[in-house]
């Protein structure tokens, strides 16, 4: 089930991004994020943009949001978004699925193009994206530095259809 964030998700959402901050460099953050901090970011990120939670049997398993991708005023037509799933739960279409409910809400803030910044490698995460027409627009050399390695960052773009209806989907 794909619903909207709630307070009471923070630990579970702790959880899950905490693994990939402590155990992988797919997120440039290096220090786990507390319940006060991430209750914070639902907060600034839902006064204009969905988060959302996808809860599989009573656990909550992966969740996504849109957010802002640059403060300028001339930037409010974009916006980044995020995924991430639970580790035990990857591999069953919950980034897809989220990303889909995500990306169908999008066109009615008067969105128009979206961003993903993606760690190097991460094959998964640009299949995830590219299957929903995001094109690789940049590339950047060992933009941040993590675990004694420095990491490339790539950013990929999806212009978001014009008066799309709410039964079309991405492909």
């Amino acid at each position: 089930m794909i619903r909207d964030v709630k307070k009471s998700d923070v630990p579970a959402l702790c959880e899950i991004y905490n693994h990939y901050v402590s155990h992988t460099v797919i997120t440039f953050e290096e220090a786990p994020v507390s319940e006060t901090e991430m209750t914070r970011r639902i907060d600034e990120v839902t006064r204009r943009y969905p988060w959302l939670v996808f809860e599989q049997g009573g656990t909550l398993v992966g969740f996504a949001y849109a957010s802002t991708w640059k403060s300028r005023s001339a930037f409010r037509y974009s916006a980044e978004s995020t995924v991430y799933v639970s580790p035990d739960s990857i591999g069953q279409r919950i980034g897809s699925q989220l990303y889909e409910a995500l990306f169908s809400r999008l066109p009615a803030l008067e969105l128009h193009s979206v961003v993903g910044g993606i760690a190097l490698p991460n094959p998964a995460s640009v299949k995830l994206h590219e299957r929903f027409g995001f094109k690789k627009v940049a590339h950047f050399n060992e933009m941040g530095r993590k675990f004694n390695q420095w990491i490339d960052l790539g950013y990929w773009e999806l212009l978001l259809p014009e008066n799309r209806t709410e039964t079309e989907t991405y492909e």
